[in-house]
């Protein structure tokens, strides 16, 4: 054996080197340092209330735009009751939204037009709304609330987008929404506050963004096979936590 080796089997020259290594800071302790720095450095400073900008009116000339025309394809199973409720239809778009508005026997079309009196743009596309929500069968007295409320919405979709169905499975789903006499269409109506139209084997819903979605959830459970009364409790508890929050 070597005599210069000591006793514990480290040489003097790994003993030196040892010595040399310096201790590195842990990037946790650089971390929280350079955080506070932060933190002193906002402090340090004047707080700087921000501004809110301010934006002049836009002038009437802007708002209106450029004559646009939309028009609303009227199926044939419409065409009595549109007759039946023109004045209805016709009075709120020309009176209230300063629009033009007619029925063209050739194209069996709505044509909606801006024109001169027209104070806001926007308006085409509520009375467009409107009169295609009375198209796809809903009351005019319902429709209306297109017209006069922001944040309604018209959705619609297929039985058969949820559910592949044919034959009589079809039928059952669709009898399981309209429930006997439309126990349960009217009850998911109140329920979740919307209206809600059944054409064959297209489902048309109109409210709120957030209602829409409640009804919507509740109508493809019971495609799928839930029973109304599972159904039932489920959108009543969705209502009551909806109506707790706001």
């Amino acid at each position: 054996m070597d005599a210069d080796s000591n006793t514990d089997g480290t040489t003097p020259e790994s003993k030196a080197d040892t010595e040399t290594f310096t201790k590195v800071k842990s990037k946790k302790t650089q971390k929280r340092k350079r955080e506070q720095d932060a933190v002193d450095m906002d402090t340090e400073g004047e707080p700087v209330a921000s501004k809110r900008p301010q934006f002049p009116p836009i002038s009437g000339d802007k708002l209106k735009g450029p004559d646009e025309m939309r028009k609303v394809a009227v199926p044939a199973h419409r065409y009595t009751p549109l007759k039946d409720n023109w004045l209805k239809i016709f009075t709120p778009i020309v009176e209230n939204l300063q629009l033009q508005v007619r029925f063209n026997l050739k194209t069996r079309n709505v044509e909606i037009k801006t024109c001169k009196d027209t104070q806001d743009i926007s308006s085409l596309t509520r009375a467009t709304d409107f009169v295609r929500a009375f198209v796809l069968g809903f009351q005019v007295e319902d429709a209306l609330a297109l017209i006069r409320l922001d944040e309604l919405f018209l959705e619609s979709f297929d039985v058969t987008d949820v559910k592949p169905l044919k034959g009589d499975h079809l039928s059952r789903a669709i009898g399981r929404v309209a429930g006997k006499g439309g126990k349960t269409k009217f009850t998911i109506e109140n329920v979740t506050k919307t209206r809600i139209v059944l054409a064959d084997t297209k489902v048309h819903i109109l409210g709120s963004f957030q209602n829409i979605k409640m009804a919507r959830t509740a109508i493809c459970n019971l495609i799928l096979g839930s029973p109304p009364s599972k159904v039932y409790g489920n959108i009543r508890v969705v209502a009551s936590r909806t109506a707790e929050r706001f």
